[in-house]
């Protein structure tokens, strides 16, 4: 039996089977569920603000998902869009007179310093369609080391931090150099002492093709939409690494399990990406063929990002291993009903 627990990157395979060692008749998800809050929680703060992670260890979530981009200066924040979204940042003053980057609203992060990306103020509104969130006003954006920081000041050891790069497989202009953009957050979470608390995702999986050659030993996550497997179509996706789908039959397990150091898969749950059941045309991607393929292999499933209390338990249902949330508060009573383990919750120390 594969065990369900992220294993810390040095552990030996042997113990860490047997700390998830289940009786007979006890279900999987009894033991271990991935409870991740999507960029700490968007349901409910500001979106990858430290107050919104801090709030996420507080609840008890097991997994901080975070999105990363790499700035102009070498500096990685945390950020989900490459460029600056005016829904989400408005600008206050330029760092020099006569900046002629300024207004740095609309711009790529990759073509901003630190500093100019520091003045916007990111939680000026709250972000429409989350009426429960908190907004942090005056939020500045902040740096991957922050949050690696956080986790530390709260003792969150239990606590695993899902750090995706954002590269632009697509476009890649648009985002940092795929090498440089690994290597610096390769650089701030080795910097950071609590490396195997941390799995890294990417939709790039030429991103953890290049992790894993800095970090071999690093636990990986292949996102997918479905989309960028473009299956049926001529050539290799340009987001899956010189991969192509159609050279294992379409099957985005049977791909992604021939990366290296690929642990969990993480596709979109259904189509559209924000539907749920009882919606006219909605349809899952993640079923139970698939997760018994994954499982088969070793890998862990874990869908993104889903919402909705009654399609969450029909994934459940599935089998899945773990799920991606805005709303970790609203899982964990799920959770609690179905009466699932827990994730430790976290106090300030």
């Amino acid at each position: 039996m594969v065990s369900l627990a992220f294993v810390p990157a040095l552990a030996v395979p042997v113990a860490a089977h047997a700390s998830t060692a289940k009786g007979p008749g006890v279900l999987p998800q009894k033991t271990h569920f991935d409870l991740q809050a999507h960029r700490g929680g968007i349901g409910m703060t500001t979106e990858e603000s430290l107050e919104g992670f801090a709030k996420a260890l507080r609840l008890g979530v097991s997994t901080l998902e975070l999105d990363t981009h790499v700035t102009k200066d070498e500096k990685v924040v945390v950020n989900h869009d490459r460029q600056i979204s005016a829904q989400k940042c408005r600008d206050t003053e330029p760092v020099t007179p006569g900046d002629p980057m300024y207004p740095y609203v609309g711009k790529y992060v990759k073509d901003l310093t630190l500093a100019q990306i520091k003045t916007m103020d990111c939680g000026y509104q709250q972000l429409p369609g989350f009426p429960e969130q908190e907004v942090i006003h005056g939020f500045r954006m902040v740096e991957l080391k922050d949050v690696l920081n956080l986790v530390k000041s709260y003792h969150a050891n239990q606590v695993k931090l899902n750090i995706e790069t954002k590269v632009e497989a697509g476009a890649p202009e648009q985002t940092a150099p795929r090498e440089l953009f690994v290597r610096r957050v390769y650089e701030e979470i080795h910097a950071s002492g609590i490396e195997d608390q941390v799995t890294i995702q990417s939709f790039d999986w030429g991103a953890l093709m290049e992790m894993h050659r800095l970090a071999p030993t690093w636990p990986l996550v292949a996102l997918t939409n479905y989309d960028f497997l473009q299956v049926g179509r001529p050539g290799a996706s340009p987001w899956l690494g010189g991969l192509d789908a159609d050279d294992f039959g379409g099957d985005f397990v049977k791909v992604a399990a021939a990366i290296p150091g690929v642990t969990a898969l993480s596709p979109v749950y259904g189509f559209p990406q924000n539907g749920k059941i009882g919606d006219p045309g909605f349809r899952f991607y993640v079923d139970e063929a698939m997760v018994s393929e994954a499982h088969a292999r070793g890998l862990k499933v874990i869908p993104w990002t889903c919402d909705d209390p009654a399609t969450i338990e029909a994934l459940m249902d599935m089998g899945i291993d773990g799920i991606i949330t805005d709303y970790p508060n609203s899982v964990r009573q799920i959770m609690a009903d179905r009466g699932m383990r827990l994730p430790k919750a976290y106090a300030p120390r």
